[in-house]
């Protein structure tokens, strides 16, 4: 089991950010990923392997003022 944003999601072998990332739909343009507090860049989301009992944090970040 994993966290992702904070929901129990099932984990499997071979789970990368991407997948993460499409199955939950995150299209946004300005996107954060975090796991277990740390940063993964977004040259790394196709080949970065979850392990099982991490914690995923998407964050979009969006502009205000």
């Amino acid at each position: 089991m994993i966290a992702v944003n904070g929901r129990d999601t099932e984990w499997r072998e071979g789970l990368t950010i991407r997948i993460i990332m499409q199955e939950n739909k995150y299209t946004s343009p300005r996107i954060v990923i975090k796991v277990n507090g740390h940063v993964v860049r977004q040259e790394q989301w196709e080949s970065y392997a979850v392990q099982d009992g991490d914690d995923v944090l998407v964050l979009h970040l969006i502009a205000g003022g």
